[in-house]
């Protein structure tokens, strides 16, 4: 479904991203841990066309979407959420969810009735303002808006950021139910453990680089990745 080769990107004149090659497949759940620096979100943003790529290819569908404008990678089936300012405080959640859908609005209602079989809890507070909800909600939103088009492919930067313990198991209880609706996700997290464990396969990122790669249950087991990202 989507293919990275050898991609390096970055910011002004530094490679952030230094040749990573990985592969989502057809409804797997993959994420990408490693240590604050190394190059995660960078390779994201380069994914959905927000950061330049230098060098490499990236696939999706065998269709190549290097460097393709945003909105048309959003067209190809591809949808995303930023760990920060995901979502609009001022609008309610309806009006959320309906500017995910701005490309496409035919497909809105189709795409709300999924959203709220997924997060129910929108539906019951689909006409209050995002700013005035819990942090967890503001993410459900977020994910709704990426969501509304049903993407074959979400790319899911820090879901589980600032929530609290019991809401990120909650969260990531979602992101397996939208998984079992078919949808493929690429995470990138902090909490490697909690990713790995709803994971089919993931990557270790070092300095912009591929340093592990296996599936979720090996790397769990995996002692270099235990005593350096998983707490021991």
């Amino acid at each position: 479904m989507l293919k990275l080769e050898e991609v390096a990107s970055g910011y002004t004149d530094v490679d952030i991203v230094q040749g990573v090659s990985i592969h989502v497949d057809d409804s797997e759940i993959v994420a990408i841990i490693g240590p604050n620096g190394s190059g995660k979100s960078t390779l994201m943003k380069t994914i959905f066309g927000l950061v330049q790529l230098r060098s490499g290819r990236i696939l999706y569908d065998d269709f190549e979407i290097s460097n393709l404008r945003t909105d048309k990678i959003v067209k190809r089936g591809i949808g995303y959420v930023p760990q920060e300012r995901n979502v609009f405080p001022s609008l309610t959640v309806i009006e959320n969810l309906e500017m995910g859908a701005f490309i496409k609005k035919e497909l809105f209602h189709e795409g709300l009735e999924e959203v709220f079989t997924i997060f129910p809890e929108l539906s019951e507070k689909k006409h209050r303002k995002a700013g005035t909800m819990s942090g967890g909600e503001q993410k459900m939103v977020a994910i709704g808006r990426a969501m509304i088009l049903s993407p074959g492919l979400l790319l899911l930067d820090e879901p589980s950021s600032g929530l609290s313990p019991k809401i990120r198991d909650v969260l990531f209880k979602k992101i397996v139910s939208i998984n079992d609706l078919g949808t493929s996700l690429l995470i990138v997290e902090q909490n490697a453990k909690k990713a790995l464990s709803v994971s089919h396969r993931g990557y270790v990122l070092e300095m912009g680089i591929n340093r592990l790669e296996g599936s979720g249950l090996n790397l769990l087991e995996d002692e270099e990745v235990r005593n350096l990202y998983l707490g021991g």
